[in-house]
């Protein structure tokens, strides 16, 4: 087995909350997945092709440089037996909503 077989097998998404921030606004785009970096590069993908399904985030990525955005996974949810999974990230999401108290404006 190669070094980069056992890479990819040994591999583990981070499933958590996810945050894109454009800094200029300060609005922000959060969001939970089961495997949040795999999130946050569609996201980024989708926004560099002009795609992307929030028209308010596409104009703001549009109308200024990479370099004013944030992309980062603001928390982990770790994996354990009988958990459901759906149901946690909903609720981490919810408690990180929560704990920012961004306003209505300042959400994609």
């Amino acid at each position: 087995m190669t070094a980069k077989t056992s890479a990819y097998k040994d591999f583990t998404p981070i499933m958590g909350v996810w945050r894109v921030t454009h800094l200029p606004s300060g609005r922000s785009l959060l969001g939970a997945a089961e495997h949040a970096q795999g999130r946050l590069n569609r996201t980024r993908f989708q926004l560099d092709a002009g795609v992307h399904p929030n028209k308010t985030l596409q104009q703001d990525w549009s109308s200024t440089t990479p370099e004013d955005f944030v992309f980062e996974i603001v928390d982990e949810l770790q994996i354990q037996a009988g958990q459901d999974v759906e149901a946690d990230l909903a609720e981490l999401l919810a408690l990180w909503l929560e704990k920012l108290a961004l306003p209505a404006e300042k959400l994609y």
